[in-house]
């Protein structure tokens, strides 16, 4: 654990010696020498038993109970909310009866939280009830959490079986396997959806809801604990079947499919294989693992689209302080945007939630003390460093610590465990930049092996896949998840690429396109997957109207080549500096090899110079997918802090007539129309406001790379307006704030519509659209 007070020690010598500066989606803090911080982290490295402290650890809970219910937030309610004001937020319960919602007057004492809706203080209930509104519900047998539940989804089968997986983490030294742990499921096949009731002047503060594996959790139950959840109350008008329900139940046993073993002991992976049969009406799945706490999720129609959200970013970066984003009412600056999507989530439910790279931040491994002695190192040192046990150790610990503590608590924890997730692994779920460096440094003995384990950890607590456990081979019925596409092995992290393509209805499916595992300083994806996920999609069924392609980093994007060429410059006076070691500007370079600190992350981008023959042949790829099946292709990015959208488009030359007039060719007609949404970032810091006004300048600018292929490329300027409703003259292109997208098809066109979810004020929890 940490030493007492380290924190604060840490964040004053901060405060006294370094000023903080933003370039391009990065924030830098410039110190006096870049090596003075990795020399605090090294100043105390072991504890009394000889072992080295790391930096972060996280511990199992405590009595491994399962926690019945999360704070409120108590945030004010608004009736419209506007800036300047806080908003309404939806109740985690809700009911017909008007008798029983909260009234807005009450107080938030922890006695009325106990006595629901009634206003009898806890003291004044009878025992029976007293015990039952603090009655923590317990698992049989007894778990001890780590982390979870988190969801994931694969696909749905062409003969409409849906298929997920749940995942637990669980401490064996607190838990009992005899038997192993079950999940058990159920649902009533005969529900009927209707609209949730109005979300206004239910209750004032937003809560989170049960959760077995958030540390912040009380035992407290939550102001309306006796009424059904939304999930249920969303569902609870039935077709003809009065009061009689016919509930189907299914038992899955848990797979054991990867241990850790720490210092703390051995902590055991257990996934729980899903299948449901979707029928004639969306319903709502309820689950409990070894008769614990109840969650709930949804699935579709057989026949229907589904609703689904899209996010990326899901963490702040160096130097950035959370509690800048934290506004009133609420427990962290990474939860107001969560709880505005778990607010729509209550009103219209999603039935996927996709995670378009950079789901957590993994740069403070480098705080860790066993890698302290190679951080100081010279790069050229750093190159031959040997990987030591210490130093392979420290990096599963750390990927372990950082994914349970980050995956288990907050409003995150709750959206995992209530909408089923496919995630994609960018250079953050790793390391910053990683791929993108030079050879050499890429197949150095610890960088390599951060790549290794990153991409290993990536796979087992976002897509539930231990490549050692399960069969590497996705050809049908050899692999449980059926929506994988094993590409070639990646060069630097050890195992083959793992893009995924699902099913989002019978319009709509989805590529996640796997950009990282195979990415080299020349390269994003070898021809091999390509051709594999090609040769998937040719595959799809011919009813499919709508290909949604992820990528972790936009295809269309303004360029940055002048700052590109600015930082590959040898002759660039400040990165000179900064390789130099003087006062203030070695923040200019990384800490890992003394490149320009911006250059891994322009190299990183589809439009960067190593990459753009790759980019154009891959747009005319798809185009020519397109055309091919009469598919309408869009691609969903993330990555650089903000939302835009690009769009390609066929060229149309004018034909130099008398009014030199020229008509674009109607997207619907089109194949080579596909637009670019870009939503980023839900959680880290936007761009400051003069890099957005450059990149919106940028927005603006002709690119005819691919004019030789008769496609055209500009940007949107699709935000007309700014959040107070006021008409925005500059900056239409480039949104500066947190958002999010919720996405649907329009029952009457069948067409995808994305709704960029804009955050309307610096922490305060809800969006515009």
């Amino acid at each position: 654990m940490d030493t007492v007070g380290w924190h604060a020690q840490r964040r004053a010598r901060k405060a006294s010696n370094s000023l903080c500066f933003r370039l391009p989606w990065k924030r830098f803090t410039q110190k006096s020498d870049v090596t003075q911080e990795a020399r605090q982290f090294s100043e105390v490295q072991r504890g009394p038993d000889g072992r080295y402290l790391p930096v972060d650890e996280i511990d199992p809970l405590p009595d491994g109970s399962v926690r019945t219910q999360a704070g409120s937030f108590g945030v004010p309610r608004s009736s419209s909310p506007t800036p300047g004001t806080l908003p309404s937020v939806p109740p985690k319960y809700f009911t017909d009866n008007p008798a029983q919602n909260v009234p807005a007057s009450a107080s938030h004492s922890i006695e009325w939280l106990a006595s629901g809706s009634s206003g009898v203080s806890l003291e004044q209930m009878p025992a029976v009830e007293r015990s039952r509104a603090q009655r923590l519900a317990r698992m049989e047998p007894h778990l001890q959490f780590m982390v979870g539940p988190l969801l994931r989804y694969d696909t749905v089968d062409e003969n409409g079986l849906w298929r997920g997986a749940a995942l637990i983490v669980t401490a064996d030294s607190g838990s009992s396997y005899e038997p192993f742990p079950v999940l058990t499921y159920q649902w009533d096949p005969e529900e009927i959806a209707r609209p949730s009731p109005s979300t206004q002047g239910s209750h004032s503060g937003y809560d989170l809801g049960p959760h077995p594996a958030d540390p912040h959790a009380t035992a407290m139950a939550g102001p309306s604990a006796q009424l059904p959840d939304t999930n249920e109350a969303y569902f609870n008008d039935y077709k003809g079947k009065g009061n009689i329900r016919d509930d189907q139940t299914q038992h899955v046993t848990g797979q054991e499919i990867y241990v850790y073993s720490g210092n703390g002991g051995t902590f055991t992976f257990w996934r729980f294989p899903i299948q449901i049969q979707l029928g004639v009406n969306e319903i709502c799945i309820k689950y409990r693992i070894n008769g614990g706490i109840q969650l709930s999720f949804f699935v579709p129609a057989r026949h229907q689209n589904m609703r689904w959200a899209a996010h990326s970013c899901n963490g702040f970066s160096a130097g950035v302080n959370p509690d800048d984003f934290r506004g009133p009412g609420f427990k962290s600056g990474y939860d107001p945007m969560w709880i505005d999507l778990l607010r729509k989530h209550v009103e219209r439910p999603f039935h996927v939630l996709v995670g378009g790279g950079d789901q957590l931040y993994c740069d403070s491994l480098t705080r860790e003390p066993e890698i302290q002695e190679w951080m100081l190192a010279k790069p050229s040192i750093k190159k031959i460093f040997p990987l030591t046990g210490e130093i392979a150790s420290c990096i599963d610990r750390f990927f372990f610590n950082h994914y349970c503590s980050s995956f288990r608590m907050g409003a995150f924890a709750r959206a995992n465990s209530s909408i089923f997730l496919t995630n994609l692994c960018t250079c953050v779920d790793l390391i910053d930049g990683f791929g993108s460096y030079p050879e050499e440094l890429q197949q150095s003995p610890v960088f390599k092996h951060i790549g290794v384990r990153g991409y290993f950890f990536y796979l087992l607590f976002q897509c539930f896949i231990n490549p050692l456990h399960d069969n590497l081979d996705d050809r049908t019925g050899k692999h449980m998840f059926k929506s994988l596409i094993l590409g070639a092995q990646g060069p630097y992290v050890g195992l083959p690429s793992h893009s995924f393509l699902s099913y989002l209805g019978p319009d709509v499916h989805i590529l996640m396109l796997d950009c990282r595992a195979e990415r080299k300083r020349n390269q994003v994806c070898s021809e091999f997957e390509y051709q594999k996920a090609f040769e998937r999609i040719r595959y799809l069924p011919p009813d499919v109207k709508h290909l949604v392609v992820q990528l972790g980093i936009p295809i269309a994007y303004p360029r940055m080549v002048f700052l590109e060429t600015a930082l590959d410059s040898m002759l660039n006076p400040l990165i000179a500096l900064g390789r130099s070691g003087t006062a203030g500007f070695s923040s200019f370079v990384n800490k890992f090899n003394a490149d320009a600190e911006l250059l891994d992350d322009l190299n990183d981008h589809w439009t960067a110079k190593c990459h753009k023959k790759e980019r154009n042949w891959f747009i005319q790829q798809m185009q020519g997918i397109a055309r091919m099946k009469s598919l309408r292709i869009s691609f969903l990015s993330g990555d650089v802090h903000c939302a835009a959208v690009g769009v390609l488009k066929t060229l149309v030359r004018s034909n130099g007539g008398k009014n030199n007039r020229t008509i674009d060719v109607p997207p619907e007609t089109d194949y080579r129309y596909m637009i670019n949404v870009v939503t980023s970032a839900i959680v880290n810091t936007p761009p400051p406001n003069g890099v957005i006004a450059m990149v919106s300048t940028l927005a603006t600018k002709t690119h005819r790379t691919l004019h030789h292929a008769e496609t055209d490329e500009v940007m949107l300027p699709v935000f007309t307006k700014e959040p107070n409703g006021n008409h925005r003259v500059q900056n239409k292109y480039i949104m500066g704030r947190r958002n999010w997208c919720a996405v649907s098809c329009d029952p009457e066109t069948q067409e995808l519509e994305f709704d960029i979810r804009v955050e309307m004020e610096k922490g305060v929890g809800v969006s515009f659209g």
